[in-house]
């Protein structure tokens, strides 16, 4: 299922050359570091953003980031802390589109603020 989801959002040639030498790179981390970067990829693909061109930003971004931490020993925890999912929302807001869980925390925001201002109008 992935895998179309990326097809249709990762249109070009280009696009999909990048994405492939992604997965190659990611596949040469060690396993640990491996395993955590699939584990915040599919994170990712399930709240991130609808724009292919950011998603392969920031996934060439994961990558040099945890190839970064396997050569300096950096413990994977280290790396994304005691909140996994707290780790990879910063990570995604680095990028400025915060993805549909952020339209939707934004659209309650909003309404609570809109609540609010109807009950001081009454």
């Amino acid at each position: 299922m992935a895998a179309r989801w990326i097809e249709t959002i990762i249109g070009s040639f280009e696009d999909k050359k990048r994405w492939r030498a992604y997965k190659v790179r990611v596949q040469q981390l060690p396993p640990g570091y491996r395993t955590a970067v699939e584990g915040i990829e599919r994170y990712l693909m399930v709240t991130g953003p609808a724009d292919g061109d950011y998603l392969l930003d920031m996934t060439d971004d994961l990558a040099d980031l945890f190839e970064a931490a396997a050569a300096d020993g950096t413990p994977v925890r280290e790396v994304v802390g005691d909140d996994p999912a707290e780790f990879v929302d910063t990570f995604k807001s680095n990028y400025g589109l915060p993805g549909w869980m952020g339209k939707e925390q934004r659209r309650l925001a909003d309404a609570i603020q809109r609540a609010e201002g109807e009950e001081e109008s009454r």
